[in-house]
């Protein structure tokens, strides 16, 4: 079962969605926020965040440095391409050799055979658990690594945090904060993990992006405003009567009584993420993109948030 939010208990007021969209999305959602904050808006004091995937990363990060060091310790990387991934939120991508567009046909597959929401958990869960049972075993050390050196702590913040996964063995959603006895670090392997699970204890988890949809802002339930950014705009693979939609799920947040605004890329930028979301190259360039859009919607927020 989730988790909930320990300040849920206390007045929520401000909570902040960071969604999955792989290393490019993740760099987006740093752009996004030091543009809002260099225009004199600061989300980064949200009462609860919630990291799904790339979001998780990016939640802890925002934790952990400013926004401007995170901005400027993308533009300043060594230039790469294609990686082991960042989380997805969608599926589409994991650490492994296999292509992207390979990983999300059998995601897509899975949720075809689906009959809903739970039905697709129990499935990928399973599947993650074959691919588990094939390998050696030394995957969720590796990744680990790989997360935590992402990090600019390892401690988790102060401020609530929740970070998504799905247990690969009961298909049951998950939401770990710094109550839950869990490593920062290995709650954020767990949810950037869409393909081979990460193992904490004796259990197995995958991608965050899987417990409903890239964003899972239903978490937010109860917070007076909600400000969603989502890599992927609030696509889904999933049929829409299964209710998971973006869409669906804030307009239960506004009949809840919250105040939603949502940050999309724009246009010009989409062409960044999806099949292209594993590139590190395109990391300054998703980057910059959301800093220009952060600044830009600075203005229209400030009243929203403040």
């Amino acid at each position: 079962m989730d988790a909930t939010p320990s300040s849920s208990l206390h007045s929520p007021k401000r909570a902040l969605v960071l969604g999955g969209g792989g290393s490019t999305g993740n760099a987006w959602l740093i752009g996004v926020i030091a543009g809002l904050f260099e225009a004199g808006l600061d989300v980064t004091t949200a009462d609860l965040t919630i990291g799904t995937s790339a979001g998780s990363t990016a939640a802890a990060q925002i934790a952990g440095a400013t926004p401007a060091e995170l901005l400027a310790n993308i533009f300043n990387a060594v230039p790469q391409h294609r990686s082991a991934p960042l989380g997805s939120g969608a599926g589409a991508g994991r650490a492994s050799a296999r292509p992207v567009v390979n990983h999300l046909e059998r995601i897509t597959k899975i949720i075809s055979d689906a009959q809903d929401v739970a039905d697709m958990r129990r499935r990928l869960g399973a599947a993650a658990l074959e691919l588990h049972a094939a390998s050696d075993g030394s995957w969720s050390i590796q990744w680990r690594t790989t997360v935590a050196a992402r990090l600019p702590g390892q401690h988790w913040p102060e401020r609530p945090v929740l970070i998504t996964a799905v247990n690969a063995r009961t298909g049951g959603p998950v939401a770990f904060d710094r109550h839950s006895g869990v490593d920062l670090a290995d709650a954020i392997a767990a949810s950037c993990s869409s393909g081979l699970p990460y193992k904490i204890g004796d259990d197995l988890y995958i991608d965050g992006g899987f417990r409903s949809n890239a964003e899972n802002a239903d978490l937010a339930a109860g917070y007076e405003r909600v400000l969603v950014l989502s890599p992927f705009g609030g696509r889904s693979l999933h049929p829409f009567e299964w209710g998971t939609h973006l869409a669906t799920q804030l307009d239960e947040l506004r009949a809840g009584g919250s105040r939603v605004e949502t940050i999309f890329p724009d246009s010009d930028s989409e062409h960044l993420f999806g099949a292209n979301a594993m590139d590190l190259s395109l990391r300054p360039p998703a980057a910059r993109a959301g800093y220009e859009q952060g600044k830009a919607l600075a203005g229209q927020l400030t009243g929203f948030w403040s």
